[in-house]
């Protein structure tokens, strides 16, 4: 069987079987045709240890049309393509390449970005109090963003009757499609109500996009706020709050886990917080609560 039909019949396995968006699986189909590129339409029996060193080898050396080299993690994610397709192969019985063959190069993530709670007050503060519905609603997006560690694809997408104020807490389907809890504080609930409160719509989307150029559609409807919105909303208020880092609604996400890590929370409890599937995604933000903890130890117990 060849690679093209068989890498066909795993993204769909991915998207249908799988649960998987259909952007992860349309990213998959792309790093497994960088495969096809590299080795031609081959029987996948033929994938063999020297045809993955060749390959490896080529991602390595690969150049687009700007001449523009692949990153280690952008290569990293064309191996874990690879794994998974052999890993597929495997539960259908098909021969090929052992998925156990692919080792997946060392990546030094970057150093994670994040707001101290101060930081946060100042972004905060620096919405005008003026009780207009658009800056109620950005109060609203920056109290829930660092309350509840949501992804800003999740807070985009969220509804009126998604959230609860009153319980303070609601479930959210992130990556993957899985479901889990989000709890938010009782200053962002009562943020997110008086911004609620003074809407006159009954449009189901929480968030709104009052933008003259853009807001309505052929209906004469708000849009739904976009990740870009937020995105722009986000760098407007870190210029006015005169914080010089680059911040994001990531950044916001960051500041969550690490501000629960620095206040005790242990690192299992984070991780399910956050929806992360792997423990090792949460552990970035050890290398940033570690230095705190030597703060403590240097302020309560170094000796002279």
């Amino acid at each position: 069987m060849y690679l093209s039909e068989l890498i066909l019949d795993f993204v769909e396995h991915l998207e249908v079987e799988r649960g998987r968006a259909s952007v992860t699986a349309s990213n998959y189909n792309h790093y497994l045709e960088r495969l096809i590129e590299f080795a031609g339409d081959i029987e996948v029996e033929k994938i063999t240890s020297e045809v993955l060193r060749k390959y490896r080898l080529w991602l390595n050396r690969y150049q687009n049309d700007n001449g523009e080299h692949l990153s280690l993690i952008t290569q990293s994610y064309h191996l874990i393509a690879l794994r998974g397709f052999l890993t597929y192969l495997v539960k259908r019985d098909i021969p090929s390449l052992s998925p156990e063959k692919v080792e997946l190069p060392k990546v030094n993530r970057k150093q994670v970005t994040f707001l101290t709670h101060d930081e946060v007050m100042r972004l905060i503060d620096a919405v005008p109090d003026d009780g207009s519905p658009q800056n109620l609603r950005d109060h609203a997006i920056i109290e829930l963003l660092f309350s509840s560690g949501l992804r800003v694809s999740e807070l985009v997408n969220l509804n009126r009757d998604h959230i609860n104020t009153t319980r303070r807490e609601f479930t959210v389907r992130g990556k993957g499609q899985k479901d889990r809890p989000i709890f938010i504080s009782a200053r962002a609930a009562r943020v997110i109500d008086e911004y609620v409160s003074q809407r006159t719509d009954s449009l189901p989307a929480l968030f709104l996009n009052y933008s003259r150029n853009n807001s309505t559609d052929s209906s004469g409807n708000f849009r739904r706020l976009s990740a870009r919105s937020i995105q722009r909303l986000i760098e407007k208020y870190t210029r006015l709050a005169g914080i010089t880092k680059h911040v994001t609604p990531h950044t916001m996400r960051h500041s969550y886990a690490t501000d629960l890590l620095m206040n005790g929370a242990d690192i299992r409890s984070v991780q399910s917080m956050l929806g992360h599937s792997d423990i090792s995604t949460t552990q970035v933000y050890t290398h940033v609560t570690d230095q705190h903890l030597k703060d403590v130890y240097e302020k309560f117990h170094s000796e002279d």
